[in-house]
């Protein structure tokens, strides 16, 4: 495994960052396209919006009991700056796990993205996270799958086959959810959410109306799960409270895909 990852780095891109109005930005070749960024003053923050709508798989638990959270599963699928793994291990506080395939991704979080080492709570591994889904022991182990697999030229997910999101929603425990960065502009956009529906149940996928840049994050759900409005209500206020994210907004911008 090691020995074909070796071979795969040499066709990775190079990683460079980038400053500016307080903000570090992560660039992989020599293209503008943005990877992820971190405020410098608040390394534990999700600035874009695009990453903090990842996090709506929180609507779905009791973001008051920090035991419940803390019993949690969260793996991402592509490192970029580091925001989500973070902001999953050291603001939620739930076990956190990150699959990345390019090592110079990984260092430049460590260097320069406040990504810490890790611990028992938290693990960054270098891998294929088409071979993390697909092996057998991950199989029902995650409760939130945060999925932003993009090259380079960012035209497009890297992964984006019926058999990935398949193999995504089998590492799903009962009640687990999927979060998926898309982008909407692009031509393939209907594609890529065609294949979703058709790996969980066009019944169980959910998704925001797009960013200003793009972006569409979409919510994929092992199984359908309703939780009533009072409820909601009371979830959005402790996360606007606890991690300033915008919750109430995501109630309108949420629907069946």
């Amino acid at each position: 495994m090691s020995d074909l990852l070796n071979d795969i780095q040499s066709d990775l891109p190079s990683v460079s960052c980038s400053e500016g109005d307080g903000l570090r930005f992560l660039h992989l070749g020599d293209t503008p396209w943005v990877q992820g960024c971190m405020r410098l003053r608040r390394p534990y923050t999700l600035e874009l919006d695009y990453v903090q709508r990842m996090m709506a798989w929180l609507l779905w638990h009791d973001v008051s009991d920090p035991q419940h959270l803390r019993s949690l599963h969260a793996v991402q699928l592509g490192l970029g700056a580091a925001a989500l793994t973070k902001f999953c291990s050291r603001q939620v506080g739930c076990k956190t796990t990150a699959v990345e395939i390019n090592e110079q991704v990984i260092a430049a979080c460590r260097l320069w993205f406040a990504l810490p080492p890790d611990d028992a709570q938290l693990q960054v591994l270098w891998g294929d996270a088409n071979e993390w889904v697909h092996y057998p022991d991950h199989a029902q182990t995650v409760d939130a799958l945060m999925v932003d697999l993009y090259d380079q030229e960012a035209q497009g997910p890297v992964l984006d086959s019926v058999d990935f999101y398949s193999a995504c929603r089998q590492v799903l425990r009962d009640e687990g959810i999927a979060t998926i960065n898309l982008f909407g502009h692009t031509q393939g956009y209907a594609q890529s959410l065609a294949r979703i529906k058709l790996a969980f149940g066009k019944h169980n996928v959910l998704a925001f109306k797009p960013t200003r840049e793009g972006n569409v994050v979409v919510l994929a759900m092992r199984q359908a799960r309703n939780v009533d409005a009072a409820t909601l209500t009371l979830r959005c206020d402790v996360l606007k409270k606890n991690w300033k994210l915008p919750a109430a907004q995501w109630l309108s911008l949420l629907k069946p895909a």
